[in-house]
């Protein structure tokens, strides 16, 4: 399993012009799942992700963590992530 995130102020995704999923400022995640990831992984990565702490304080101190400012999230399936070359 491989994630790839980046923190957004907004962000959203179209198919064929049409609006399939839109946040504001949060964390908008490149997931590439594999044949062999487990629950137990998804649920590790999960945990890792909400306590990232990137998000700036009121003394503008990267200290906060997406689940403290009441981010979103845009989950994108990735399957290139896992991609053998």
């Amino acid at each position: 399993m491989k994630i790839v995130i980046q923190r957004v102020s907004e962000a959203e995704v179209k198919v064929e012009e049409k609006s399939v999923g839109k946040i504001n400022k949060g964390f908008l995640l490149l997931i590439g799942i594999e044949v062999d990831d487990e629950i137990k992984d998804a649920d590790w990565l999960i945990q890792k992700i909400l306590n990232l702490r990137i998000f700036s304080d009121e003394n503008g101190k990267l200290n906060q963590s997406i689940t403290d400012i009441k981010g979103e999230l845009l989950c994108v399936s990735q399957f290139t992530l896992i991609a053998d070359y």
